[in-house]
């Protein structure tokens, strides 16, 4: 007997297959054993070694501690870490969706037509595993290049920074950490991604007259299978280096460390995805020292305003008020000298 699905179990299964469509995948079970082996591997080449405290300082620890302490996953920052997660995956098939089907084309549509327009119709390359591995690069470099700026922008002009702020004010990582940000940055970031996959299939449609594809490694874009599990693990509390030559072109977990601390000397540094190509060109590389000290949020002065869910989602507008009345104030003043 054929069993009928009623109109709630219906809604229901469409919003968990929705849901399900959009869980991060450097948040998929895999990606996390991936993390949680490459932690323990950590943990014994260090006897006990590696993790971070709340306190931003490595300690020696037992296993269990070492790869989930209480201290960090019961933290009121990891707490407010799962509501801004919510909220943002709520709202992330929104404002992904529409500039992935808007932006995307439209750059590729433009890149193609300047390029036949400077140069005539494309070479008609025949593709292969090679080109196609070449086109996964051009796609991460160009989106690590266009995240560095979009982040270089948010840590040095005020009104930006008031909404990169909430990201900033996490005094402990989870994984989760990657996905704190405000209601307004999300959409910032997608367009620059949807830049990035516009103008590198722009660039290889017009080589390959549309007919390559991004290598893939089952079914998931090589590169990001590659780096992916880079995602969470650079908000983990466990301290993962690269050798320092490597970091020089790819930016290692524990370089994110540095980039979340609120000491003066790593203010504004590490600011790419991905690589350290970047961040070298640019002069905001930081390669920290084995267990470098790296307390973590926005610093005694400014932490106790951006603590809890509520004041993280209202701190940027908070912020922009106060600096329309100190502007207000400024130019009255002027006007009345």
């Amino acid at each position: 007997m054929e069993h009928t699905i009623g109109p709630i179990n219906e809604l229901l299964g469409a919003v968990i297959a929705t849901i399900g469509e959009h869980v991060p995948r450097d948040l998929t079970w895999q990606m996390l054993l991936l993390m949680f082996a490459m932690a323990t591997g950590i943990w014994v080449l260090r006897d006990g070694w590696g993790a971070k405290g709340v306190n931003g300082r490595v300690k020696q620890r037992g296993l269990l501690h070492f790869l989930l302490p209480k201290e960090i996953y019961t933290h009121t920052s990891a707490k407010v870490d799962v509501g801004l997660y919510v909220i943002e995956r709520l709202l992330h098939p929104i404002w992904a969706t529409t500039f992935l089907v808007s932006v995307a084309p439209a750059t590729e549509s433009a890149v193609i037509s300047g390029l036949e327009a400077l140069w005539g119709a494309g070479p008609g390359l025949a593709s292969h595993w090679g080109w196609m591995l070449l086109y996964s690069l051009v796609t991460l470099l160009v989106y690590d290049f266009l995240f560095y700026a979009i982040h270089y922008c948010e840590h040095n002009v005020p009104a930006l920074w008031a909404i990169h702020k909430v990201h900033h004010s996490a005094e402990v990582l989870t994984p989760l950490t990657r996905y704190r940000e405000h209601i307004i940055e999300g959409p910032i970031y997608a367009i620059g991604a949807a830049l990035a996959y516009g103008f590198a299939g722009g660039l290889f449609g017009w080589l390959f007259a549309g007919s390559i594809v991004p290598a893939t490694l089952f079914n998931i874009g090589f590169f990001a299978v590659v780096f992916g599990f880079n995602g969470a693990f650079r908000h983990y509390h466990v301290a993962f280096h690269y050798p320092k030559g490597l970091s020089r072109w790819l930016q290692s977990p524990v370089m994110h460390h540095i980039h979340h601390s609120y000491l003066d000397k790593h203010h504004d540094t590490n600011l790419a995805a991905v690589t350290s190509l970047w961040d070298r060109l640019f002069g905001t590389l930081y390669i920290p020292e084995k267990d470098e000290y790296t307390p973590w949020g926005l610093g005694p002065a400014t932490q106790d305003q951006y603590r809890s869910l509520g004041q993280n989602i209202i701190g940027p507008f908070r912020d922009w008020a106060m600096m329309l009345r100190v502007n207000k104030k400024g130019d009255q003043q002027m006007h009345r000298e």
